[in-house]
């Protein structure tokens, strides 16, 4: 019976020890942080590792994670300065840097933060239109951070960072913008299409332009050939004849020989003959007046009458000093027409 007392006495002082030993001795994760009591009055703040607290004396809160947090605060509508509801999802930072603040100060960090938000949202973005609000995201989240961080220092709480997340204008505006990026659009793709129009005309004169110029080249060569080459046509011409010494006989027959193809124009009746012409064909007709083989005929007379076609038309010298006249084509009755010199 003794021994059954004093086992039942010795297993209770070993549970008391160990109730001690687990209400004296608390362990606190890296980054976290707990507020110790002492009959209802804040004793202390246990830092990180192992520590002692005096049991049934000390009463240790809850752990406070002194690490950076973030929150999302989703679907805050909002009322811009041109009066349009806009949704407004938030994304906030934050850090608590005084445990004992952040647990005696405020209730609910969280929740106040969360409040806080939407009542400096509104009053940021009530200043703005919503073309403003919609292009200036770096200025509201600047703004934001700013108040949050002196409004919630005094709960030892530190805002970081504040990231507009979405800004969701009403659906009627949604449409109307979607048609503004639409004509914009267009309007770029028109631009860019006349740009490339002018371009190409611009690109394609050019090319009309060098070519004319390579053509305008060429001709002026071509012509300058053309002419050179005529140049020594007739010099070799003019040299030719001056060197051969030609008499009147043979400018004559030269001059008959072009005769018909005169009369091969329409409409040639009349045919002006120069003066020298009636000379010379005085001096041929008298060389050429007789038979082929007369006594007195120059070397090749023969051969020569034998070559020319037999003479149609017939000199005559006016009497009164007048232009000589030849019958040509056009005359009436048949007969050749009068060619006047």
């Amino acid at each position: 019976m003794v021994e059954t007392v004093l086992s039942a006495v010795g297993l209770v002082i070993v549970l008391l020890v160990v109730i001690m030993t687990v209400k004296t001795v608390r362990i606190v994760p890296q980054a976290r942080a707990r507020n110790v009591e002492r009959l209802g009055r804040y004793r202390k703040t246990l830092e990180p590792g192992m520590n002692v607290v005096i049991p049934f004396i000390d009463r240790v809160k809850p752990i406070i994670d002194l690490r950076e947090q973030v929150v999302s605060f989703t679907g805050q509508r909002v009322i811009t300065e041109d009066n349009l509801v806009v949704s407004i999802d938030t994304v906030l930072f934050f850090q608590v840097t005084d445990p004992r603040a952040a647990d005696y100060e405020i209730v609910n960090y969280i929740q106040a933060i969360e409040q806080l938000t939407a009542t400096m949202l509104r009053s940021v973005i009530g200043a703005m239109d919503l073309e403003q609000t919609l292009t200036s995201r770096d200025k509201i989240n600047t703004m934001l951070r700013g108040v949050l961080d002196d409004a919630s220092g005094k709960w030892g709480i530190r805002v970081t960072r504040v990231e507009i997340r979405a800004i969701d204008p009403p659906q009627t505006v949604k449409d109307a913008m979607e048609k503004q990026m639409r004509a914009e659009r267009e309007k770029r793709a028109a631009i860019l299409n006349a740009e490339g129009v002018r371009q190409s005309q611009i690109l394609t004169a050019e090319g009309e332009k060098q070519s004319a110029i390579l053509r305008a080249e060429g001709d002026k060569q071509s012509q300058i050939l053309r002419a050179e080459g005529q140049a020594q046509a007739i010099e070799n011409v003019f040299t030719s004849i001056h060197q051969n010494d030609p008499d009147p006989k043979l400018l004559a027959y030269q001059y008959l020989q072009a005769l018909p193809q005169l009369a091969q124009g329409t409409g040639n009746t009349v045919w002006m003959i120069p003066s020298e012409l009636t000379t010379a064909l005085k001096s041929l007709s008298g060389a050429f007046d007789a038979s082929a083989g007369k006594p007195g005929d120059p070397p090749g007379a023969a051969d020569l009458r034998r070559l020319l076609p037999e003479p149609r038309p017939a000199v005559a010298e006016p009497a009164d000093g007048g232009p000589a006249q030849l019958a040509g084509p056009g005359s009436e009755n048949g007969q050749p027409g009068p060619v006047t010199t």
